[in-house]
């Protein structure tokens, strides 16, 4: 796999779960990473300081993906920092489950705000340098609750097919500025969320898989990586599932 050293990435969301196995796997690589957290603080500094003392240079900001504001200074900090930015990972997401009945006005608002708003705040900072440099890689993170939808999720997957829909349109717009834009799409991931089930719902889950098992972030940050890298060049406007083969 093409090697990034001298490039440059952001990642949303880096501190934990699958934005930390993407924030360590580009820097692994050979790029100088930056990625940000809300509120995590301490897994944030602890995941800093790991990778530096490696001999990496990462860079942690506290920031808000809901709010452009926040967006825009982060990339203008990065670029100011570290002298262009090659690589944007839009991952930072949460969750407000319950059903639509249940639902309230603020947990639709708030996951629609940071899952898909979020992603429009960091693109539309970061395509200004990545143009002035006619290069760039944008990738995604969805999930496959946004292909098929899941009970219970309704601002979750409307959020996340949101950024398919998105995706699509700013591959079509950046194309001719030799910038790529993609989604990944993970399946159920081994994280906090899937830490809580119970054996028997692990198997239940990984029954409707046909891989057996659920992915580890690390599955995802090597698809990431992939689309980050060189070999990549070719490809825009496309969704990987990394999903165990579940929704085939």
């Amino acid at each position: 796999m093409s090697s990034l050293d001298g490039k440059v990435a952001l990642v949303t969301g880096g501190s934990r779960g699958i934005g930390k196995a993407i924030v360590q796997a580009l820097a692994e690589s050979g790029a100088r990473v930056a990625f940000t957290y809300r509120s995590s603080a301490a897994a944030a500094e602890a995941l800093r300081d790991e990778l530096t003392a490696r001999g990496f240079t990462v860079l942690a900001f506290q920031s808000d993906a809901a709010s452009l504001k926040d967006a825009a200074a982060v990339v203008d900090d990065v670029v100011a920092r570290l002298g262009r930015l090659d690589i944007l990972v839009n991952n930072a997401g949460i969750t407000k489950d319950t059903l639509l009945l249940r639902m309230s006005e603020e947990d639709w608002d708030s996951v629609i705000g940071t899952n898909l708003k979020g992603v429009f705040n960091f693109t539309k900072a970061a395509i200004r340098p990545m143009m002035s440099q006619r290069s760039g890689k944008i990738i995604n993170i969805s999930s496959i609750v946004g292909i098929t939808g899941n009970p219970g999720q309704a601002n979750y997957a409307a959020s996340k097919a949101g950024i398919i829909g998105f995706t699509k349109s700013v591959a079509k717009e950046l194309g001719s500025r030799n910038i790529q834009v993609n989604v990944v799409a993970p399946g159920y991931v081994d994280t906090d969320m899937t830490g809580v089930l119970t054996p028997e719902q692990k198997k239940a889950l990984t029954d409707m898989i046909p891989l057996k098992r659920t992915a580890r972030p690390e599955d995802v940050a090597s698809v990431v990586r992939f689309l980050a890298s060189g070999d990549s060049d070719y490809i825009t406007g496309q969704t990987v599932r990394v999903d165990g083969g579940m929704s085939m």
